[in-house]
């Protein structure tokens, strides 16, 4: 006998489904909103509350309290990740009051404060020795492809997931420059620098396979010499973890102790273009960051032009 849903359970799933169809959301979006608003829907039931119009502060406030006490891997949720389920159930209200469903205000849920994000980046000379530990690798083509992933990472600034998601054909090398799709399906202009589209020519110049992926594998289990002799030579690309894999050991080579990622390659792409004058809202651009506030995060480490003006108008005519 199949279970009766209730009418939130109802509301929940055809808010995913508006989502899904008429916004368009990536599955990642749809995935997280499912987790957290689900999380609200078993509480709500487990409070005896099931239908949206029973909604209330009181609803909400215990709910709240019950996420600021859950742990997860024996610690408490960040307080970000507590955001993010409010973010969630506040859109949710927002659509039930779109289609008319008597419910809780949204504009009645508050965030909590969160502390300033810090960010790990890379200077100009940690990225050299990171560059330059590519060339310790033995295999010729595996050091070529992961010089030029270094350096296209930190030339463009894309995400881990932008990166996954290129063809060698995506890319304009004598322009250099070409579209991604990013965050919420957007497409943005990204660029190339001249040195980084050399360094990536010099890889797939030296590749011979009928793989459409941007950058595959070359290592000792799927060999080169074993590519060769592939009859379609159509070999998969890296995932994300392969990536991450990849930074860690050149960072472990180049003395580097500091925990690098792929996003802190993203990093210091927006603060080497903040340091030497670029103004917030191109990075903001060439990020793909739907919100400048997202951005700002970046401008309290960079903020060269009001250093310089400390420097040339501060203290002028000391009286001692």
């Amino acid at each position: 006998m199949t279970e009766t849903k209730s009418k939130l359970q109802r509301m929940y799933q055809r808010f995913l489904e508006y989502l899904e169809i008429e916004r368009n959301r990536s599955r990642m979006t749809l995935r997280n909103y499912d987790h957290y608003l689900k999380r609200f829907v078993e509480f709500s039931a487990v409070q005896g509350i099931n239908d949206p119009k029973d909604i209330d502060l009181e609803l909400i406030r215990s709910y709240r309290l019950f996420l600021n006490r859950l742990m997860d891997h024996d610690k408490n949720l960040k307080v970000i990740t507590q955001n993010y389920h409010l973010i969630a159930l506040r859109s949710f209200l927002k659509y039930l009051a779109k289609i008319d469903v008597k419910t809780l205000a949204a504009e009645k849920i508050e965030l909590p404060r969160t502390p300033n994000r810090t960010v790990d980046f890379l200077d100009s000379e940690d990225l050299e020795r990171l560059f330059e530990a590519t060339s310790q690798e033995k295999n010729k083509l595996t050091s070529l492809r992961d010089r030029a992933i270094l350096e296209f990472l930190f030339s463009t600034g894309l995400r881990i997931s932008e990166l996954m998601s290129l063809k060698k054909d995506s890319i304009n090398l004598k322009k250099g420059e070409f579209t991604v799709r990013g965050k919420g399906d957007k497409l943005r202009l990204v660029f190339l620098s001249g040195h980084a589209a050399e360094v990536l020519k010099k890889y797939l110049d030296a590749r011979d396979d009928n793989s459409k992926a941007l950058f595959i594998r070359h290592d000792e289990k799927e060999s080169v010499e074993k590519q060769m002799e592939s009859q379609d030579k159509n070999i998969p690309g890296l995932t994300p973890r392969s990536v991450q894999r990849i930074i860690k050991k050149y960072a472990k080579l180049a003395g580097i102790t500091k925990k690098i990622t792929p996003h802190t390659l993203r990093h210091s792409f927006a603060t080497d273009l903040l340091a030497n004058g670029a103004d917030l809202r191109s990075v903001q651009e060439m990020l793909g960051h739907a919100s400048i506030s997202t951005t700002q995060i970046y401008t309290h480490l960079t903020n060269k032009r009001l250093r310089d003006i400390h420097e040339a108008f501060h203290n002028k005519n000391p009286k001692h």
